[in-house]
């Protein structure tokens, strides 16, 4: 294991895709904190040599981070806060964009219209956590409705939704902070304030994660029969052609002045985890983590108690069935996780150490040693090659990234 960034400032990992295709650079950004989106910079660590690059400075008072890398090519997709902010528009869950740089050139990926009538294919709020499908064509990313979040914040639930390369989308500008996208992006999720307990309705959809290129996955808060908030899982088939992406379900794909916007046709979440009558029930919110497919698309894996109550990491098949515990640890998975890119082991933090567990058997082997610093929970995440896994550590009162080879 070794240390490869070294200046006095916080750098970054977001929780997956933070490693370029080559496998010889990290991606980060130099906020604070994790809660302080502050930073003006997106930059990247060569992991050989320690030379530390800028990808992209903001400017006019904007902020940007929580940066993620495109499979293959030498492109960057980041969130973006607004410019000349002031009292009226800053950032916030519902003011931010994705923005993608390549090549020293930048655009926006989702557009924003938040003038009646909407405009389909825009949204009209913030997203968040851009993350591109594994064939490098789509963005998932988690939404907040400024229209909604205006007419009532109690309205303004979080969902789930993708940018399709089906732009570009050019709203008529009829408000100073609306702007064009080079993408169609729409909501895959459908919330709704109030679920009704017992049911299949969800108040929340986060924490998304690919199963190959036209499958979501989610966690989404439903509510037992006594009103406990109970998170499940839940995946969505995506359309498979430009024509279903633009076809409005029931409702329209822009929403409405009192209404989220609305997944295309046929889109429909299906719950897989039921878990109301469990001891524990629910996935864990805490360690935060995101809901993760092998590179097969055969298995989703992710975190839920175990009977004696300790935080084990589950799988269950997209097609839903029984979820099977994969780890029997004595104490708590203290991360999110991700595969491999060979599909047969799975990274996280365990007894404050990094550690990998075999995908079948579940047999835990540790990559590092408890050396005083424990490893943050927010992201361990294998490059490309597999060779090598990362992850933050805080040394001299400021977040390093580290790395180790994983020997497989």
């Amino acid at each position: 294991m070794k240390q490869i960034t070294f200046a006095s400032r916080n750098h970054q990992l977001t929780n997956t895709r933070t490693w370029t295709a080559d496998s010889q650079w990290l991606v980060f950004d130099v906020r604070p904190s994790g809660a302080s989106f502050t930073s003006e910079t997106i930059e990247r660590v060569n992991v050989k040599t320690g030379d530390v690059e800028v990808i992209y400075r903001a400017s006019n008072g904007a902020h940007v981070g929580v940066v993620t890398v495109h499979p293959t090519a030498d492109k960057y997709i980041f969130i973006h806060g607004p410019q000349h902010p002031d009292a009226h528009w800053q950032y916030d869950f519902h003011h931010r964009q994705g923005v993608v740089a390549e090549r020293g050139q930048v655009s926006n990926l989702d557009a924003m219209d938040i003038t009646p009538p909407f405009t389909p294919g825009a949204l009209r709020g913030g997203s968040h956590v851009h993350v591109y499908s594994p064939d490098g064509q789509f963005v998932s990313f988690t939404y907040n409705d400024h229209v909604l979040h205006t007419l009532d914040p109690s309205l303004d639930l979080r969902n789930v939704g993708v940018a399709a390369p089906y732009g570009p989308v050019t709203p008529a500008g009829h408000h100073p902070r609306e702007y064009a996208g080079t993408h169609w992006s729409v909501l895959v999720s459908r919330t709704t304030p109030s679920p009704q307990p017992g049911s299949d309705e969800i108040s929340r959809a986060y924490e998304e994660g690919w199963v190959g290129n036209h499958q979501l996955a989610f966690i989404g808060d439903t509510l037992s029969a006594s009103g406990e908030k109970v998170p499940e899982l839940f995946i969505v088939d995506l359309p498979k052609d430009e024509q279903g992406w633009k076809q409005a379900g029931d409702l329209p794909l822009q929403g409405t002045a009192d209404r989220m916007p609305a997944p295309p046709a046929g889109v429909m979440q299906r719950r897989l985890t039921f878990t109301h009558g469990n001891r524990y029930p629910g996935l864990v919110n805490v360690p935060r983590h995101w809901v993760r497919s092998n590179p097969q698309a055969t298995q989703i894996a992710f975190l839920m108690r175990d009977d004696n109550g300790v935080v084990q990491l589950w799988l269950i098949a997209p097609e839903g069935g029984e979820p099977r515990q994969l780890t029997h640890n004595q104490s708590d998975i203290q991360s999110a996780f991700n595969w491999h890119p060979a599909g047969h082991s799975l990274g996280f933090v365990l007894e404050d150490r990094i550690a990998t567990c075999d995908a079948v058997s579940g047999a835990v082997t540790f990559l590092t040693s408890d050396h005083g610093n424990p490893p943050s929970g927010d992201a361990v995440i294998y490059s490309p090659d597999g060779h090598t896994i990362a992850w933050m550590e805080e040394v001299g009162g400021f977040r390093q990234i580290w790395v180790a080879e994983t020997g497989r």
